[in-house]
């Protein structure tokens, strides 16, 4: 259902990586290994269409994403190392903005339920600049509680969140691929999930 083919990266003269191809059917995910700097997060981007493509193709549902871009982006969910969040907004109030931006319906109760699930209980109503790094990433991965992507694409999700907190996401990501979602993600963190697994390492 999703697939890249014969990928490659440069930054300025120097190639990062080339010859990338893999695929992800539902019920799958992909662990994207590899040393810091080779080009991991500049991989995702390009995956997401986030960044042009210097060589190669992407391809979704069979058919080149090129051709049909918006399908694939109402199929994608993707966090990053920027959480998008606003800071003056509360948890609960991002997270019902960011659906409405989506154009999906939320409730308020919903949003509470899926804030609630990554431990964010009692601080669904607290301005984001008050919490603590590892709450802010939480409140955006409560995005990914409510999302109807079939394809999640994250770069280090598991990072700054407690053991708790990394076992409610693990739960979360399960669920997806038990849906016969497909993930996409890089960690520095052990990654033992209940779907099929695979991993591709990224070499220069």
């Amino acid at each position: 259902m999703f697939s890249v083919s014969n990928l490659c990266c440069s930054r300025g003269e120097k190639r990062l990586f080339s010859g990338v191809s893999f695929s992800l059917q539902g019920g799958e995910y992909l662990h994207l290994e590899g040393d810091n700097g080779v080009g991991k997060t500049s991989l995702l981007r390009l995956a997401c269409g986030l960044s042009p493509l210097e060589q190669g193709e992407i391809f979704w549902q069979g058919k080149p994403v090129s051709e049909n871009l918006d399908e694939f982006r109402a199929s994608l969910a993707y966090l990053g190392h920027q959480l998008a969040l606003k800071e003056d907004l509360t948890p609960l109030e991002n997270l019902l903005s960011h659906a409405a931006v989506a154009g999906r319906q939320l409730s308020v109760p919903q949003a509470k339920d899926a804030l609630g699930q990554l431990g964010l209980r009692g601080r669904e109503h607290l301005p984001v600049r008050v919490l603590s790094q590892g709450q802010k990433r939480r409140t955006a991965l409560a995005r990914l509680v409510v999302s109807t992507a079939k394809l999640w694409i994250l770069d280090e999700p598991f990072v700054a969140l407690d053991p708790a907190a990394q076992h409610a996401l693990s739960e979360v990501i399960n669920g997806h691929l038990a849906s016969r979602g497909m993930v996409l993600l890089t960690s520095h963190q052990a990654v033992s999930l209940a779907g099929q697994s695979r991993s591709y390492r990224l070499t220069a």
